[in-house]
């Protein structure tokens, strides 16, 4: 077994870890199933914004405590790891209070509404020495890892490009009610609810930082109703480009692209490529892998195990990625370590955080923006390694 990491309480094979879950949407089709599939792992108790729906969710999954209010969840002597499943604008205040409380924390992305509540909240856990990531599950989906694989160990030659389209209609419908998602003074957006994920993939993928983006982003139903039938107007974006230049790669410069949009009609999409001098890699939103060397003229199906799915989720990457990233979770902290191999830490959502922000102030000026500390910096993150 590891050694035990000075300061946190190790946990023995033969304890149970305890989870709190905050918020239960999400949470409820990935989180806790996930959590539930992991041996050594117990939902101890959930809170949501609506109490009702939180003792739903509780009976569904047998959680056998329902808190008033996230404070609730966090002050319980049996959590150990507090998941944040809520609306971006909750991420800084929730997380804050769980590190000061000695917790590990899963936080959901976007890490938080802007770069200086991800430092803090970085800087934090770094104090406090306790396990505090990132849900970037998708960097543990197989198809993703191989290709992460092929690309360290030469396959493509010098990475020169990295191109990601994300294409869904779940937002096309003017019909849909207005929620959180569409108030920009919550965190809501296409750029940091997909675009966290593409930035993170980029920054994994190829090891390296966003230096510069050029960001464009556009709002195609610019009014919906809410609940109660007021209509309300959308501040946020649902759809978003992005062009993107890389620290490093090779002599002509390593560059990139996503296309991510929302409120596109027609079947959904979800494809990473990386090219290279010597080849290309791609992956699917499911796990699927191809591959191609300079001058074929197809790509050629990559063959990989795609993993388990955990019970009662839905088919999908985000589920998939999920269950294997959940158990790494818990046997990280039954073994009393601080650190998952590969995970996304704090240090990974601020740098990610740094580039969404700069890509929204690339958007008001219509010009390339710099990404902080980018000149003569070193990579902060030591997982982006297998």
């Amino acid at each position: 077994m590891p050694a035990e990491t000075p300061g946190l309480k190790s946990l023995s094979m033969k304890d149970m870890v305890g989870i709190g879950i905050i918020g239960a949407g999400f949470a409820r089709t990935t989180q806790i199933p996930g959590f539930k599939n992991c041996e050594g792992a117990r939902g101890v108790v959930i809170a949501s914004a609506h109490r009702g729906h939180a003792e739903e969710v509780a009976r569904e999954f047998d959680i056998p405590h329902v808190a008033d209010d996230w404070r609730g969840v966090i002050e319980r002597d049996d959590v150990d790891l507090v998941s944040i499943v809520t609306p971006v604008v909750t991420h800084y205040e929730i997380t804050m209070v769980a590190l000061e409380a000695g917790k590990h924390v899963l936080c959901e992305k976007p890490m938080a509404m802007n770069a200086d509540e991800a430092r803090q909240m970085m800087q934090r856990a770094r104090e406090k020495n306790v396990l505090a990531l990132i849900d970037h599950e998708l960097r543990f989906l197989p198809g993703r890892q191989k290709a992460a694989e092929l690309i360290r160990r030469g396959a493509i030659g010098d990475p020169w490009h990295a191109r990601c389209l994300f294409r869904s209609g779940q937002r096309a419908d003017p019909e849909r009610p207005w929620n959180w998602w569409s108030d920009v003074s919550q965190g809501g957006g296409a750029l940091g609810a997909i675009g966290s994920h593409i930035v993170d993939a980029f920054r994994w993928l190829l090891n390296t930082e966003v230096s510069e983006v050029f960001g464009q982003l556009s709002t195609h139903v610019p009014k919906r109703k809410d609940h109660s039938g007021v209509v309300r107007k959308v501040t946020t974006d649902d759809e978003a480009s992005l062009l993107l230049r890389f620290d490093g790669g090779s002599s002509t410069g390593l560059t990139g692209n996503a296309s991510l949009s929302m409120v596109q009609a027609g079947a959904s999409a979800h494809v990473v490529e990386i090219f290279g001098s010597a080849g290309a890699v791609k992956v699917d939103g499911n796990g699927y892998v191809w591959s191609a060397r300079t001058g074929d003229a197809e790509w050629t199906s990559v063959e990989i195990d795609h993993g388990h799915l955990a019970p009662g989720m839905a088919e999908g990457g985000w589920s998939r990625g999920f269950t294997a990233f959940s158990k790494k979770i818990i046997d990280a902290l039954r073994e009393g370590r601080t650190t998952v191999e590969g995970a996304a830490t704090f240090a990974d959502g601020y740098r990610t955080q740094l580039v969404l922000d700069a890509a929204r102030r690339s958007n008001e000026k219509g010009s390339w923006e710099k990404i902080e500390g980018s000149e003569n910096r070193k990579l902060e993150n030591e997982n982006c390694k297998f």
